[in-house]
C-alpha cells in the first residue's frame, strides 16, 4: 500500500494504521485535532498531521501538499473521516443534514480533489472512500440524515471511479455495516421534540443505545479485507478490482434486502415505465 493516509483517531482509522504498518508500508495519519492521534507519534513509519475536512478546499489543499511532500508521494487516500448525527427528519430539520454534509460529503470531496491533484501527475493512485450500509438501508428512524449524507457519497464515488480511470486511479468504496466505532454512541437529537413523534423517538434512542457492546463486526478484520484488497493480497489475491466492497453480513443483507425490493418494485410497475415512450413519426415527405 506504500504511503497512506487517512483520519486515524478512532475505530476504523485507527485498527487500519495498525494493519498498514504491519504490512511494512508508512502511514501519514491525520485527525481534527492532534490530541486524539498522539497515541501514534514515535511510531516508526507514521507521521502525524491536523487536519478539518470542514477547513475548506484551499486549507485542506495545503495541508495534503505538505503530506505528500513527506514521502514524495500518495499512493492511498483514505477517506474515513464521519459523523453520525442522528435525529428524526423533521424534528432535527436542514441545519442536522448541513452539518452531517459537511464532513461525510463536501469534506470527502475536498480531500479527493486535493488528493487528485498529486495523483494524477504520477498517473497512479488508490481512493477508499467509506461509505456506509445506511445509504442502502435509510428507513431506520433517526437515521434518515447521516443516511441521506452516505447515500451522496456513494454517487459521489460512482462518479470519481469512471473519471479518475483514465488517469491511473482508482476507487474504492467501502460499505461497512455496524461496528465499534464512535459513529455508532452519537446521541439523537432531541432539540426540537415535537409531540407526535415521542414514541418513536424513544424507540430510536433506546436501539442506538441497544447496539453499543452487540456490534456484529470486527474492526480488525474489516481493516485487513480492506489493506488485502488494495494491495491484492490475501483474501484478494487473483481476484478483480471490486470497485465496491460490503463489510459485515448486515451490510450484505441489506443490500440484497434493498436490491430487491427495487426490482420487484419495477417489475410491478414496468408496464408505467413502458408506457410513457414517446410516439415518434417520421415524415419523409
Amino acid at each position: 500500500m506504500n504511503r497512506e493516509r487517512a483520519r486515524t483517531s478512532s475505530g476504523l482509522g485507527s485498527t487500519l494504521v495498525k494493519s498498514v504498518l504491519a504490512r511494512g508500508d508508512r502511514v501519514i495519519a491525520t485527525a481534527h485535532t492532534l490530541d486524539s492521534i498522539k497515541h501514534f507519534e514515535g511510531t516508526e513509519g507514521v507521521a502525524i498531521r491536523q487536519l478539518d475536512v470542514t477547513a475548506g478546499a484551499a486549507a485542506i489543499s495545503a495541508t495534503v501538499a505538505e503530506a505528500a511532500g513527506i514521502w514524495g508521494r500518495l499512493d492511498v487516500v483514505v477517506n474515513n473521516a464521519g459523523v453520525g448525527y442522528a435525529g428524526l427528519l423533521e424534528e432535527s430539520g436542514s441545519d442536522l443534514l448541513r452539518k452531517a454534509m459537511a464532513v461525510n460529503f463536501f469534506g470527502v470531496m475536498d480531500v479527493v480533489a486535493a488528493s487528485l491533484t498529486h495523483m494524477r501527475a504520477q498517473r497512479s493512485g488508490t481512493l477508499v472512500i467509506v461509505g456506509s450500509r445506511s445509504a442502502w438501508r435509510p428507513e431506520v428512524p433517526g437515521l434518515g440524515g447521516y443516511a441521506a449524507s452516505k447515500a451522496a457519497v456513494h454517487a459521489l464515488a460512482e462518479t470519481l471511479t469512471v473519471e479518475v480511470a483514465p488517469f491511473g486511479v482508482r476507487v474504492l468504496l467501502v460499505e461497512p455495516g455496524v461496528f465499534p466505532t464512535k459513529i455508532s454512541r452519537y446521541p439523537v437529537s432531541t432539540d426540537n421534540p415535537i409531540a407526535d413523534y415521542d414514541a418513536m423517538r424513544a424507540a430510536g434512542i433506546a436501539r442506538f443505545k441497544s447496539w453499543t457492546g452487540t456490534e456484529p463486526s470486527d474492526p480488525g478484520k474489516a481493516m485487513e479485507a480492506v489493506v488485502d484488497v488494495v494491495r491484492g493480497e490475501g483474501v484478494a489475491a487473483g481476484r478483480p478490482w471490486p470497485g465496491r466492497l460490503a463489510l459485515g453480513e448486515d451490510c450484505e443483507n441489506d443490500i440484497r434486502a434493498k436490491a430487491k425490493r427495487v426490482l420487484d418494485g419495477l417489475d410491478a410497475w414496468s408496464d408505467v415505465a413502458r408506457a410513457v415512450k414517446a410516439d415518434i413519426v417520421v415524415d419523409d415527405a
